[in-house]
């Protein structure tokens, strides 16, 4: 019931961010704070019996459900930020895209070793982005708890991509 309603409310926008493109924009999914209460409950109870002690959220767009998500789970939230976006001392990662490369970035004191990190991004595509945020996770002695998505493009593979890192993971809406 809550893919179907997450892909009601999302709007295909067509030849963006270049010609062949279709974007699904989940911003139509703020206008309604019921859904937006059932995505999390949605998470929540999938996540019921994993241990998770902090939530990371990928920028930009992970931080719209991640940051709640952290707050009903009673964790502390990691913002994944772009480089040169944190104000204090960072790790960072460098990784490709497929149009090029990019490089991330965590506070040094966001999380403590041992401690396990849901992943949260609004969409799953490649798992570039998300692999990245896990590999940093790792490098920092954090473990991968599991990745969470409100929707996943299944056809460009992301979730095989991750799978190996996690075996948990959760997309509320796959195309």
């Amino acid at each position: 019931m809550i893919e179907q309603q997450i892909k009601e409310a999302i709007r295909d926008i067509h030849d963006f961010p270049k010609p062949g493109i279709v974007f699904k924009d989940v911003t139509p999914i703020l206008k309604d704070p019921e859904l937006c209460t059932q995505i999390n409950n949605a998470f929540i109870a999938r996540l019921q019996d994993t241990r998770i002690d902090a939530v990371a959220g990928v920028e930009s767009r992970g931080f719209l459900f991640g940051l709640s998500l952290a707050v009903q789970l009673g964790v502390p939230f990691i913002p994944v930020r772009k480089a040169g976006k944190l104000p204090y001392s960072v790790n960072q990662k460098k990784y490709e895209l497929e149009y090029g490369s990019a490089t991330i970035e965590i506070h040094t004191d966001a999380f403590k070793p041992g401690d396990r990190i849901l992943i949260h991004d609004d969409l799953l595509a490649t798992g570039g982005t998300v692999t990245a945020t896990s590999e940093l996770i790792k490098e920092m002695g954090g473990q991968v708890a599991g990745f969470s998505f409100v929707v996943g493009l299944g056809f460009l593979n992301g979730h095989e991509k991750i799978a190996p890192i996690s075996d948990n993971i959760i997309v509320l809406a796959d195309y």
